[in-house]
């Protein structure tokens, strides 16, 4: 079987693939920068040749929409309209198959699920890094409390203690927040929950894999794998801001009121896909939700040291049975 592009991640994770991402990441920059140009042209300027974007141009081309569905854009998180894209493309049967097949085919978001799955450390019979880390929130959210409720222990004049009892009932409350934010990870129902209802994207074990990257990104293991998810978010946020700079050129071009070349409700629709809903790495964005402070980081056993300080341009292991070996153009070759 042969192995290109973020394929790759099916088995791992090294040198080659983060350059392609890094590559890819460029492409992008240079795809953002490209409506500034656009915006040299006035709006009539733009009215002579727009017949000929039709039948769709920006987020409603053929093009896009593979990008979207390779990333992996999930079809229940596209706003309603957007749900039935495939018709702006009428009877161009070509164009149908290759959408179909760009949604049944694995998206990189899924690799990328899988990959983090087999982080080294996870397994509870192991490192239990899950484990750890949930005591350490707990001790951190213990000692948050007694330095909340130890706010108001020392005498002090009535209108200072309304002030302080306050402050206290405040740090209280940002306490009980933050524990119910942590609660959303440590129970599988509530994560699960939350992945149901589009606010969350990753699986149970694949998030606890990307928080164990971050919090241990240093170790030679986890640099090239830290690199590959900062490229991830740097591809969705460019991603955005090509989004956005396309909805304010088309506002500046034909208004908010004048449909789109493909059907839409034009600067309507557009301005409606900016939300978080069309972030295909939404989770890696707020996994800063979920750090502690250094010195509550479980230190690592000698032997989970040993294992994370080996750099391995293909990491997170391949079973002993798989055979492994370069081809000529530079991709992998599976012997099975």
């Amino acid at each position: 079987m042969r192995w290109t592009g973020w394929n790759y991640l099916e088995i791992g994770i090294g040198c080659n693939e983060v350059d392609w991402m890094e590559l890819d990441k460029d492409r992008d920059k240079l795809l953002v920068d490209q409506v500034m140009i656009l915006e040299t042209m006035t709006p009539l300027d733009f009215m002579d040749f727009r017949d000929y974007l039709s039948p769709a141009s920006g987020f409603q081309s053929l093009q896009f929409r593979l990008l979207e569905n390779k990333l992996g854009v999930k079809q229940e998180h596209r706003v309603k309209y957007n749900q039935q894209y495939t018709r702006v493309f009428g009877n161009d049967a070509e164009a149908i198959r290759a959408i179909e097949r760009s949604e049944e085919e694995p998206s990189l978001a899924h690799l990328v699920q899988q990959w983090l799955e087999r982080t080294p450390g996870l397994e509870a019979e192991g490192f239990n890094f899950w484990g750890k880390y949930h005591r350490a929130v707990q001790a951190l959210l213990r000692e948050h409390r007694r330095l909340a409720e130890s706010i108001n222990c020392v005498p002090l004049r009535r209108h200072q203690e309304e002030v302080t009892e306050a402050k206290r009932q405040h740090k209280l409350f940002d306490l009980e927040k933050r524990k119910e934010v942590f609660d959303s990870i440590f129970d599988p129902s509530v994560h699960t929950a939350l992945v149901s209802r589009g606010e969350r994207r990753f699986s149970h074990k694949a998030l606890q894999g990307a928080i164990m990257i971050t919090f241990y990104r240093d170790e030679p293991r986890f640099s090239q794998p830290h690199q590959l998810l900062m490229l991830l978010m740097d591809i969705d946020s460019l991603i955005t801001k090509w989004r956005y700079n396309h909805v304010i050129m088309v506002q500046r071009m034909i208004g908010s009121a004048q449909l789109g070349t493909g059907g839409s409700s034009g600067y309507q629709y557009l301005r409606s896909t900016l939300s978080d809903r069309y972030k295909v790495f939404l989770d890696l964005f707020n996994l800063s939700t979920f750090l502690i402070p250094r010195d509550y980081i479980p230190p690592l056993s000698r032997h989970m040291k040993s294992t994370l300080s080996m750099s391995r341009d293909i990491a997170f292991g391949i079973n002993n049975d798989e055979e492994i070996s370069a081809t000529s153009d530079g991709s992998l070759e599976e012997s099975m």
